[in-house]
């Protein structure tokens, strides 16, 4: 659990520091998320990006249990 735990704590901290470069990729703005805009209301869900992320950390995972 200690080891989870640091490599969890640690690939947020490499995102973070990588985010600028990260946002230029267009992870949110990809064809999939839910964009609803009416007046005097905004409701964003990124789908596509949740899906993607989820994927990621999947394999992340996946890689340091074998």
């Amino acid at each position: 659990m200690q080891k989870f735990l640091i490599t969890a704590g640690l690939v947020i901290l490499i995102i973070g520091l990588l985010w600028p470069l990260i946002s230029k990729l267009g992870l949110g703005r990809l064809p999939g998320d839910i964009l609803v805009r009416r007046e005097g209301f905004t409701f964003y869900f990124p789908l596509a990006t949740s899906i993607i992320v989820s994927v990621v950390i999947t394999l992340i995972i996946w890689w340091f249990r074998r």
